[in-house]
Formats: C-alpha cells, structure tokens, sequence
C-alpha cells in the first residue's frame, strides 16, 4: 500500500468531516471515537476535563481523539507548542490559554477544509497566539530548535512513515524539550479484512503497529526518557461506532456484534507517552 495513497485516503475522509460541520452541530460521517453522537461526550470519555471541553469553539472538537495530551506534560507560560494533525484546533487551542500571549502555538495539518475549519474557529475564539500551517507530519514546515513542545492525539497512527514523523518532531523540539503524545497501537495484528483495506488509515486504527516498533522509531529518533504513560483497552463501542469500521465489516460481511467484534477490539489498545529530546 502506497504511502501517497493512504495520505489521499486520510486528507479526503478528514476534509469530508470538516465539511459535515455545520453550526454548533457535526454531522458524523468519520469519527475515531464517538459512542454519544456528541464530540463532548467522546472528550470526556478520553480525559478531557469540562472545563477544556467548555473553553474553546464548539465545533473545534470533533470527537476523534483517543486521549488527551495535556493529562501527562506540563506546559508553561510563554512555551511554544506544535501541535501534528491539529485537525479543527481542538488541543491547539486548549494550550493556547495555557501557554498565554507570550506563547505561541502552531498546529500542522494535511486537509484544506480542515485548515479553513480551525482558521475560522481562531477567529470566534480571538485567538492572538495561534496559527495554523498546511504541511505533512512527515515534512513538517517549521524551523528546527522551536518548540518547547510537541504534541499529537491520534494521528502519527495514520502515518506509514512514523519514523519520518519522530524525526521531525525532534527536529523541531529545543534540546530537553517534551514530546506528549496519544495514539493507538496494536497488542496482535489486525484481521485480514481491516488489515488489507485503505479505508482503515481513515479510521481510529489508521496504520497502527505494535508498541515495541512504535517505540522503536521514537527511539530511533533521538528521543530519551521514553515513558508510556498509559496503555488502556480500546473499548469496542468506541471502535465500533467508526463508521468507517462499520462500512469494513458490511464489505466483508462482519457481524460487528459478534465475537470477532470483541476479538478485533482487544488487539487496540490506546497509549499516552512522554520523551525528552
């Protein structure tokens, strides 16, 4: 499978998500987590606090997260932050309080239509420290030695190049600088049925590896103290609300109530990590 075409895949489910947003409501034609039909409920259920869910624009969460990045790094006054597949601005603009107008926040994304969504939402939020660059999470458009830290919430799974991604992210980072990341990774490998379709690099599970050779390219990066803060079941109503697993498993006939549901469920798991550069 080729690298271009996942990304084409990815930009094109993500740009139709924008798009589905209207008002303070989101049509859910893609999502990674959504058990509610309510992006509130999903970042709540993830680890987002009420008070992050309540203090930036609505329509900047879209509900497709799986963790929450902020819950495992602390970030300081005047930092700068990056943050890779900024999507909507939903954790952008999250840190953007915390880091103050003396910070500054620069979030990275890959789709028009979601770049056009996050640039309206600087707008309702008057937001005076945030900004937003098209570019590839494998290419990052930003100088080295900038950030005092990087972010990412289930994106560097959709990536078939993740170590190209790391390596990027450490480019970035200032020398002892935090990378915090959520993500999701894989205990056994996926059935054939998933495994073999591009629509899954559009959904939660993306391109997700095992945690040994995800950790491998973190390493392989440059990164130190490497933590893996949390490791958590994936929960299948959360997977299996995807609509984009839903329409894998009605191609290949999968009852997504059945055994094999629950046996894919168990080998997702979501993970928080922390390193140094």
């Amino acid at each position: 499978m080729k690298s271009e075409d996942v990304k084409d895949s990815v930009v094109q489910s993500y740009s139709e998500l924008a798009k589905a947003t209207k008002g303070n409501l989101l049509s859910k034609l893609f999502s990674c987590c959504e058990p509610t039909k309510n992006s509130k409920a999903v970042a709540s259920a993830i680890g987002y606090s009420e008070e992050q869910i309540h203090e930036v624009p609505e329509n900047s969460n879209i509900g497709v997260g799986c963790g929450n990045p902020f819950a495992i790094t602390k970030v300081e006054k005047g930092d700068t932050v990056i943050d890779l597949g900024s999507g909507a601005g939903f954790d952008a603009f999250i840190v953007a309080k915390q880091v103050g107008l003396g910070g500054k926040v620069i979030g990275v994304d890959l789709s028009d239509d979601m770049l056009v969504l996050a640039n309206k939402n600087i707008q309702k939020g008057n937001y005076q420290n945030v900004k937003f660059k098209k570019g590839d999470i494998e290419a990052l458009p930003i100088e080295d030695n900038i950030a005092d830290l990087v972010i990412s919430n289930c994106v560097i799974n959709l990536s078939l190049n993740k170590d190209k991604v790391f390596k990027e992210a450490y480019r970035v980072l200032k020398p002892g600088a935090t990378l915090a990341i959520s993500d999701i990774i894989l205990e056994k490998e996926l059935p054939g049925f998933v495994k073999n379709s591009l629509a899954r690099h559009a959904a939660c599970i993306g391109g997700a590896e095992k945690l040994d050779a995800y950790l491998g390219y973190v390493e392989a990066a440059g990164f130190k103290n490497i933590e893996v803060v949390s490791k958590k079941e994936f929960p299948l109503a959360l997977l299996m609300a995807d609509p984009t697993i839903r329409m894998i498993a009605q191609q290949f006939n999968f009852d997504i109530n059945s055994e094999e549901a629950k046996d894919l469920a168990s080998r997702v798991k979501s993970i928080s990590l922390v390193a140094k550069s």
